[in-house]
């Protein structure tokens, strides 16, 4: 969900064009190929982002690790996964931080995972409220 709403949040903006959005996973169920849920799908498009099924697909991070040496900046939604990643020796240097934490706060964002629309929904909002909070440091660290 994060994925589709900073590429909307970009594309609203006019700087979709120079910049690449990647969603990867780190944890021991990450793999390449991996579809945007149905829930996820279904709360996007009430908030106007319309996913179809595979017009965003995951990457294990741990088996294409260069796209961390490809980076301007790595956001996370948990502490865990920002520890895992700074444990890559391929986002050595890179500026890494939970979504939250960029955004000025902290803790994490869980996955809302076999429970549910209304947790899908929570967590869209979660992270919407935490990309409107830091879009402009995000696009001045990109320009």
């Amino acid at each position: 969900m994060a994925h589709a709403l900073l590429e909307t949040m970009l594309r609203e903006r006019g700087v979709d064009d120079g910049v690449r959005v990647r969603s990867a996973g780190v944890g021991n169920i990450a793999r390449d190929g991996m579809l945007a849920s149905l829930d996820a799908r279904l709360v996007l498009r009430e908030a106007g982002v319309h996913l179809e099924e595979d017009s965003i697909t995951s990457t294990d991070l741990r088996r294409h690790r260069y796209l961390m040496t490809e980076a301007a900046i790595i956001l996370t939604m948990t502490e865990s996964q920002k520890i895992a990643v700074k444990g890559l020796a391929e986002a050595d240097g890179r500026p890494i931080f939970t979504l939250r934490e960029f955004a000025g706060g902290g803790g994490d964002i869980e996955d809302p995972v076999l429970q549910g629309e209304a947790k899908y929904r929570a967590c869209r909002d979660e992270i919407r409220a935490c990309l409107d909070q830091s879009i402009g440091r995000l696009l001045a660290m990109l320009t």
